[in-house]
């Protein structure tokens, strides 16, 4: 399928950058047009007319990524998700972090002072977690579920692995560069917490974000606090988390504009996503490795992100920039990255240049 007609900047250059941003389709530009001429012409039986929408976009995300209705909460983004969740926790909570991760993850948790050790991502990252569990004993693991950088995922099954042996560990994940990527069901990954923005894979442009809670976590976030919040719906309890995660009025074009593009997630199927995602990444990980540009542990790896980072220098980047090729630096190195709307073509244009 071609998308150069639902996201024309598709016609213009070869977008290997939705780690950077997601785009924003033709529909939803038009959505958000008449959203706003509602708001202008209607006033306030426009805030009635829309009223149900940030319920409908707890169902869509609680439908698409199997997370519970009343767990599913709104966010801007997830610095605000993720600052909720700390200010809701025991000041006594112990941390687990990995070293270069998402600076909204490392910055609050040791902002807070809360006791936090860091571990090396490497070709030996699950024993180093473990070491670090068994000497550390922490009550929170926190981490991305993909890599900002380097596009290494966490593997499910080691996560799983890791609620087996210590069931009572935290898992809190950023899945701000995961989710729209893979098939993925929150209430079988035995995370307690992923929070995300939706402005990258989900195509939702800026402004929204979500939290999705397990059981277990939601019973020890803001025990035996009141919320500043004023609700007017008698039936809110003061300890409905909404209170702390979503307080105030919430944004209709920004939830909306989310909603719209899960929709279309939707009709594509993720499966489908999933596969073509993989797909094209692999065979660019075979390129790539075949020239020494991505080190053996990383290649093997079984679960794969849709994230690649090339130790390339400034004079190459250039040269990809000169050629209408939108990536970015980070770390050391130049991150590309492919969502659906990727062809085979767009790798090959990028290893055309690369080659000359």
């Amino acid at each position: 399928m071609d998308f150069s007609s639902v996201y024309p900047i598709l016609k213009n250059c070869t977008y290997l950058n939705t780690a950077y941003s997601g785009l924003l389709s033709v529909d939803i530009a038009q959505w958000r047009s008449a959203h706003d001429a509602d708001f202008v012409s209607g006033g306030s039986n426009f805030k009635i007319r829309y009223a149900s929408l940030p319920d409908e976009l707890r169902i869509t995300l609680s439908a698409l990524f199997g997370s519970k209705k009343e767990n599913t909460f709104l966010v801007n983004n997830f610095s605000i998700g993720f600052n909720t969740l700390l200010n809701g926790l025991d000041k006594k909570q112990r941390f687990l972090l990995l070293q270069e991760d998402y600076p909204s993850i490392l910055h609050p948790v040791i902002n807070r002072g809360f006791d936090y050790r860091e571990v090396a991502i490497d070709e030996h990252i699950e024993e180093n977690i473990l070491k670090a569990i068994e000497d550390f004993n922490p009550t929170v693991f926190s981490f991305s579920m993909v890599q900002y950088i380097s596009g290494f995922r966490m593997d499910s099954a080691f996560i799983k692995k890791i609620k087996a042996t210590y069931p009572d560990l935290l898992l809190v994940a950023d899945g701000t560069q995961f989710t729209g990527t893979t098939v993925f069901t929150f209430s079988l990954s035995e995370l307690d917490a992923l929070i995300g923005s939706g402005y990258k894979w989900l195509m939702g442009g800026y402004g929204n974000g979500y939290v999705f809670l397990s059981d277990q976590i939601m019973v020890q976030l803001y025990r035996n606090r009141k919320s500043n919040s004023i609700s007017n719906n008698p039936s809110v309890k003061e300890k409905d988390l909404s209170l702390y995660f979503e307080p105030g009025h919430l944004d209709t074009l920004s939830f909306g504009t989310l909603n719209q593009g899960l929709n279309y997630l939707q009709s594509l199927g993720m499966d489908h996503i999933e596969k073509t995602n993989q797909q094209l990444c692999q065979a660019a990980r075979k390129a790539f490795y075949s020239k020494g540009l991505i080190p053996h542990w990383m290649m093997n790896r079984k679960e794969q992100s849709t994230i690649i980072n090339l130790p390339l220098g400034k004079e190459m980047i250039d040269r990809l920039n000169a050629a209408g090729i939108l990536s970015s630096k980070r770390g050391q190195g130049l991150r590309i990255s492919f969502h659906f709307y990727n062809k085979p073509k767009d790798l090959d244009h990028f290893l055309e240049v690369l080659d000359h």
